[in-house]
């Protein structure tokens, strides 16, 4: 994909006198993206992407009520959602729970530490 820099870089490369292979080496682009800009009149238009829908779609929502309400693991939700018809693997379970569980934050313990004899500990476990 050729940015707006790189479009103008292609083409003052070539004004410069040099030819579609020297331009390819320099830039890094390959030699047919280089013809391509070299021969359009403008800077091509950005082509957003259509989504395509996943077969997790329909389980999406019951997913993140069960994971906002309880800390399950992503292999319980997966054999949950397979019991109400799920027919995907679970990866594509582990990683949408991986984007959508909130992070875990350690909370910071000070640690002090006093002279030999000044304080006892017990282990009462």
């Amino acid at each position: 994909m050729v940015n707006t820099e790189g479009f103008y870089m292609i083409r003052d490369l070539y004004n410069q006198g040099h030819n579609i292979s020297q331009i390819s080496r320099k830039t890094g682009y390959n030699r047919r993206t280089v013809r391509r800009h070299l021969t359009a009149d403008t800077m091509p238009p950005k082509q957003n992407r259509v989504p395509k829908s996943s077969k997790l779609d329909a389980f999406k929502d019951y997913i993140r009520c069960r994971i906002n309400a309880y800390p399950l693991t992503a292999k319980r939700i997966y054999r949950e959602i397979q019991d109400m018809g799920f027919s995907g693997k679970y990866t594509i379970v582990k990683d949408f729970i991986h984007q959508i569980r909130p992070p875990d934050t350690l909370l910071a313990v000070y640690r002090f530490e006093t002279e030999p004899g000044k304080q006892t500990q017990i282990d009462w476990g």
